[in-house]
């Protein structure tokens, strides 16, 4: 786009009013710099106008995500101008909702570039705002906040993450409790209306010098609020229905702040044989060995798994860089070869786990309703979960994507998404967990190979029990973000009659909502032989995702490789033919 001198004009003034407002005299320089390169002809000047541009329309949106964007200054770029602002917003929120009583957050962070000067920049105006702020004591993972908003009983609670994005990103996480939100969604991330109540008191018009902050006020966090959550979790392992320790595990957090947390939990618990991968041990902003620490992308667990070839280890467990997510790997008897499992195959595992445990009596209930226990998974995941729960006599329910919709499910005792997000006690962190769902996997491995069995011997029992579900996912990564609505466009306007040789018998439209959901961006297909593919752009990346699921029929054990090869098939055309739909070259 190509800007008139007077629009040129007025975005270098804007950009300069910022540069000169801008607390943190880094990003002050690096936009002062632009500044100087965009008054320069040729290419480079181009270019700097350009950044400029994108830097300086409009804002960061604010909602149910929170914040997240890249590193950098202006008003479209993670900065502390921004998280000042943002402060601000909520604190005027947390105000407008007290009656008589003086609100109260707790603030968390993690090890990524920036993290603890947005948290400190948090407290400061927090206290200024007259919130009671509590700030935790040292970088720690998202669910140690998530459980300190329960624990402390505050208001709100602020997690400055990016989670697994890339490195020169960050975020912002925001959670309702105490007296601010009643019922199974106290303690949980925000949901509507809520992100546009805090949005609209984001103020961008006023100077930034407006906003006051305080040099102290706020309450540091004694350690213990960690060992508390350790020991909590620690408490949901079973000792006495299920005692078996003896696993050898590969632990990985992948340059994040969960290391320490999860090597304490898995210790604590009876666990002894745990060796984690050195060049990841540590937590490092830049994540050195992955090119996204993220351990869905491809190669992520690459150091992980060739530390267990060598070690001979039962089962490799990663979280993400802050630790809300948690995967798993072992060695698949079928191809002797190490591989993680899919998110929904986790998911499943976790869930059968837990319905025989609550079953036996060896997990005590402690579910928001006093009812029926209930499971929940996300529309984009399996629908084994469903049957799991059917069989086990518990109710069952499907939500949006997000674990914001899955932790206010009504007598929740167990939630899941396929992106590696479980919920494994409601009762302690109303979010994925990916240190207690870890455990909970060590636990059943361990348990599993005291009788010799594996993981996967379970994942064919349910295969037996409910049918193959089988998984895959389809995901198109874009630079240019104008490129996902156009493809959604399509998608509504040219909707596929058949998808892998099988009619479509309902296609569903999701941004209209229904009674069990509200809108969200996106297109269920179903077919006659329960193939079933969604379509929607991802929350949290420039991707738009496809999530692919076939219900194949089993006769018996020795009709598995059949059953799979045919679910292989039937996968593979209906990705064809959705990529076809959305106009993408074979």
């Amino acid at each position: 786009m190509t800007l008139t001198a007077m629009e040129l004009q007025e975005l270098l003034t804007e950009a300069r009013l910022w540069a000169d407002e801008d607390p943190d005299p880094a990003t002050a320089a690096e936009l002062r710099a632009l500044i100087t390169r965009a008054g320069a002809p040729g290419p480079d000047g181009e270019a700097a106008v350009a950044d400029l541009t994108d830097r300086f329309t409009g804002t960061l949106e604010f909602g149910t995500a929170g914040l997240r964007a890249a590193l950098g200054a202006g008003p479209r770029r993670m900065n502390r101008a921004v998280v000042r602002r943002t402060a601000a917003g909520i604190a005027a929120f947390l105000q407008s909702k007290a009656d008589g009583w003086t609100p109260s957050a707790v603030i968390g962070y993690d090890a990524r570039y920036n993290s603890r000067a947005f948290a400190l920049d948090t407290a400061a105006v927090f206290s200024a705002a007259g919130i009671e702020a509590f700030l935790l004591p040292s970088a720690l993972p998202t669910p140690v906040l998530a459980y300190a908003v329960r624990a402390l009983d505050t208001d709100a609670g602020v997690m400055v993450t990016a989670s697994h994005n890339p490195a020169l990103d960050n975020g912002y996480k925001v959670y309702l409790g105490g007296r601010t939100v009643k019922g199974p969604g106290r303690g949980a991330q925000i949901v509507p209306p809520y992100d546009a109540e805090i949005a609209a008191r984001i103020d961008y018009t006023v100077p930034l010098s407006s906003i006051d902050t305080a040099p102290e006020g706020w309450t540091d966090v004694s350690d213990s609020i960690v060992a508390d959550y350790i020991n909590a979790v620690d408490a949901l392992a079973s000792h006495d229905g299920y005692p078996a320790r003896d696993l050898s595990i590969v632990l990985t957090p992948m340059h994040g702040v969960g290391g320490e947390t999860m090597s304490a939990v898995l210790r604590d618990a009876g666990f002894t044989s745990v060796r984690t991968v050195a060049a990841q041990a540590e937590p490092d902003p830049d994540f050195p060995t992955v090119a996204f620490p993220n351990p869905e992308e491809p190669g992520a667990l690459d150091l992980a798994l060739a530390m267990a070839a060598e070690t001979g280890a039962d089962v490799v467990l990663a979280n993400d860089p802050d630790a809300d997510r948690a995967a798993v790997a072992a060695k698949d008897p079928a191809t002797g070869e190490w591989r993680m499992l899919r998110g929904d195959e986790t998911g499943a595992l976790l869930g059968a786990h837990l319905a025989e445990r609550i079953r036996s009596g060896h997990l005590k209930l402690r579910n928001d309703s006093g009812r029926v226990p209930v499971f929940a998974n996300s529309i984009v995941s399996s629908r084994l979960l469903a049957r799991i729960a059917a069989a086990a006599g518990f109710g069952h329910q499907e939500t949006l994507t997000g674990f914001k919709w899955i932790a206010r499910v009504p007598g929740l005792v167990y939630g899941y998404e396929e992106a590696l997000g479980y919920c494994v006690a409601p009762a302690l962190v109303r979010d994925k967990d990916g240190i207690s769902a870890a455990l909970l996997i060590a636990e059943l491995a361990a348990a599993l190979k005291a009788r010799g069995r594996t993981l996967f011997d379970l994942l064919d029992d349910l295969a037996l029990e409910h049918g193959l579900h089988a998984s895959d996912q389809l995901s198109i990564r874009v630079a240019d973000l104008s490129l996902i609505p156009r493809m959604m466009t399509r998608l509504r306007e040219q909707s596929p009659a058949s998808l892998a040789g099988s009619p479509v018998v309902s296609a569903v439209d999701l941004s209209a909502g229904s009674e069990s959901l509200p809108p969200t961006d996106g297109m269920l297909y179903l077919t006659e032989d329960a193939t079933r593919i969604i379509v929607r752009p991802s929350g949290t990346e420039p991707k738009l995702k496809c999530y692919l699921e076939v219900i194949e029929p089993v006769g018996g054990r020795e009709d598995l490789p059949r059953s799979r090869a045919a679910a292989a098939r039937r996968l593979s055309a209906a990705k064809a033919d959705i990529a076809a739909a959305l106009g993408l070259e074979a």
